[in-house]
């Protein structure tokens, strides 16, 4: 029986969409530590990227980024748009790929959904119904 050549969106991102992600993340946490930009949205400013992601034919990656645990202003977002040539030819150097990826940002929402469902779960309706049961309740 032949196996399909080509996985399912179902399936989830290949190992190597994972690998060239996981460089490319590191590369870029590189290059934001060196803080080489003229731009001056970005003066001292510490970015973190948490999370890349890389399309099935790797031509485009979409990193995750925040400052330090907070988000990113709109200001800091355009600014970054304005540096991706010079972060796409940075990546380009560092990570050997027939094409040098179209780099896309978006602010890491992940800790301000794990604060707001940690704010959920300490309201007393829900630590109700969360505190186990003593013998005889139901």
């Amino acid at each position: 029986m032949n196996k399909p050549k080509h996985r399912g969106p179902a399936e989830g991102p290949s190992q190597r969409q994972l690998r060239v992600a996981e460089e490319i993340r590191h590369t870029l946490a590189a290059v934001f530590a060196r803080e080489e930009f003229r731009d001056p949205d970005l003066h001292e400013l510490r970015v973190t990227v948490t999370e890349v992601r890389a399309s099935p034919d790797l031509k485009h990656v979409t990193a995750f980024v925040s400052a330090l645990g907070k988000d990113l202003s709109k200001e800091q977002m355009a600014a970054l748009r304005r540096v991706s040539p010079f972060l796409r030819r940075e990546v380009a150097k560092a990570v050997r790929l027939k094409y040098a990826p179209d780099l896309h940002f978006q602010p890491d929402t992940a800790l301000e959904y794990a604060m707001h469902i940690n704010e959920v779960m300490h309201r007393p309706e829900v630590a109700r119904d969360l505190a186990p049961k003593k013998d005889g309740e139901e």
